[in-house]
């Protein structure tokens, strides 16, 4: 029983911390939208999308945290990575090297 509720604690330390990174991420980038992206035993990745086009992320170390995460700072969540969210992301030189790697001689991906 000590055990389930020290790990609620945690978990709820967790999402209030990733909720202000959120905040703040949001702040910089005039409005943030998001989304939850499951990556196995590794967690669930938080895709931001600020108002800005620019985007980062942050990784909860499972979907319920990430999930109170967004709850907490009032995100707007998408369930997918498509269409009109995926059109508000701005890229930059850095991002298209990495994508396209050694093929237009960027920095590999491995």
């Amino acid at each position: 029983m000590a055990d389930t509720k020290q790990a609620t604690k945690q978990a709820e330390r967790k999402a209030s911390k990733l909720a202000k990174e959120i905040g703040a991420f949001a702040k910089q980038h005039g409005g943030a939208e998001g989304q939850l992206a499951y990556m196995g035993q590794a967690g669930t990745r938080i895709v931001l999308v600020g108002e800005d086009g620019d985007w980062g992320d942050l990784v909860a170390p499972d979907h319920a945290v990430a999930r109170s995460a967004a709850e907490k700072a009032g995100l707007t969540l998408h369930e997918s990575f498509d269409g009109e969210f995926a059109a508000k992301v701005r890229t930059g030189p850095y991002e298209w090297s990495r994508m396209a790697g050694s093929q237009i001689g960027g920095p590999s991906n491995g």
